[in-house]
């Protein structure tokens, strides 16, 4: 995994100020391989209840990262119940990497 200890804490942290307590982070994609390159961040957001404003939340996690970590591309997907299931989620949930 191609992130700091401290990125990982405040992804971790940021996630759960935006989308609550009982919800989980994934970092999937080059991140996630360390011998990959790239640079984008690319979270998977799970959760076990139906959330709402899912896009403005999105927004909120993505903006609060990027003054924290620094102005850098970052890709959120959100899988809840009511999320219709796709490869790029099955992709996250197998290759991901649990924060």
């Amino acid at each position: 995994m191609r992130l700091s200890e401290r990125s990982r804490v405040v992804i971790r942290e940021t996630v759960r100020e935006v989308f609550g307590k009982d919800a989980s982070v994934r970092l999937f994609g080059s991140r996630a391989e360390n011998e990959a390159l790239g640079g984008d961040i690319d979270l998977l957001v799970e959760l076990p209840c139906p959330v709402e404003e899912r896009e403005h939340k999105i927004l909120k996690l993505i903006a609060r990262l990027q003054i924290q970590l620094g102005d850098q591309p970052i890709d959120v997907l959100v899988l809840d119940p009511e999320t219709e299931r796709r490869p790029i989620h099955e992709q996250a949930l197998q290759t991901g990497v649990l924060l």
